[in-house]
């Protein structure tokens, strides 16, 4: 099994250079389309990397995290990947293989696998097989919570995560849950969002939380604000505090996508 992932390379000479990409007020869609070499970076610290910044704080739009896509050549990683001593991370591997290291355990990853490190542990990450890993990172800035103690490391498989049906819905929509969503100890949640062929949000969900949507596998309409845009594998959708958004899954197989979100803190004033 394998998670849809930036293409990269370059289209030919002969492509329509325009797109499907956006960027409004509101929210932001880069599809995977765009998702091409030249647009990559290289990290301090980080060996025979490269990494699509999909997301990055900006003010007045989303502020709360950074998610990248990360290719790890044969190899490559890093023993120091996190500048941030703030920052948590969460980790999805999309395809290939990885050797993570949390303090002092090892966790094989493979296609699938969810990894959420709390921010100041140290971790490292190496891909010791002989073919590129591409796995998906958010970055945020841990907000401490009153009376809480410091998250726990998650590391679990898309898999081993019973998807939870959302209420009134004939099972088309459903939610796998990789943190307790009771434990406050979390102050964001990456989930994966599964709709069955015609499942749909069926209202403008309009919120606080901001988001980074990945698409993993299929396709939808989905609504942003006032503009119904059409996506699929690989397309990502970045949204602000109460951007209107819903969907409704077309084609013939399951939509689902990697969802960040922001919870359980009380608004800074």
């Amino acid at each position: 099994m394998t998670y849809a992932f930036p293409p990269g390379g370059l289209p030919s000479q002969n492509e329509n250079p325009e797109s499907t990409a956006i960027f409004t007020e509101a929210y932001a869609v880069i599809p995977a389309s765009v998702q091409r070499d030249i647009v990559t970076s290289f990290l301090p610290g980080w060996d025979g990397t490269r990494a699509w910044i999909l997301a990055r704080p900006l003010s007045g739009f989303a502020e709360t995290f950074a998610q990248y896509a990360v290719e790890l050549s044969p190899e490559g990683g890093s023993n120091d990947p996190e500048p941030d001593i703030d920052a948590q991370a969460v980790l999805f591997v999309a395809h290939g293989h990885a050797h993570l290291t949390v303090g002092a355990d090892l966790h094989e990853l493979r296609p699938g696998s969810f990894a959420y490190i709390p921010a100041g542990a140290p971790w490292a990450l190496w891909n010791r097989s002989d073919q590129a890993c591409g796995l998906h990172w958010i970055r945020k800035k841990y907000v401490v919570g009153a009376g809480l103690s410091p998250p726990d490391v998650v590391v679990t498989h898309d898999q081993d995560v019973p998807a939870a049906p959302m209420p009134d819905c004939g099972h088309l929509w459903a939610t796998q849950r990789f943190i307790d969503p009771l434990d406050l100890r979390y102050d964001c949640h990456v989930n994966i969002v599964n709709f069955q062929p015609g499942g749909r949000i069926p209202f403008a969900e309009t919120h606080v939380m901001e988001h980074g949507l990945y698409v993993l596998e299929g396709t939808a309409e989905y609504l942003l604000n006032k503009d119904w845009v059409s996506v699929g594998p690989g397309d990502f959708m970045r949204l602000r505090a109460f951007c209107p958004q819903a969907c409704i899954a077309t084609g013939d197989g399951p939509f689902r996508y990697l969802l960040y979100k922001d919870v359980n803190r009380h608004v800074p004033l």
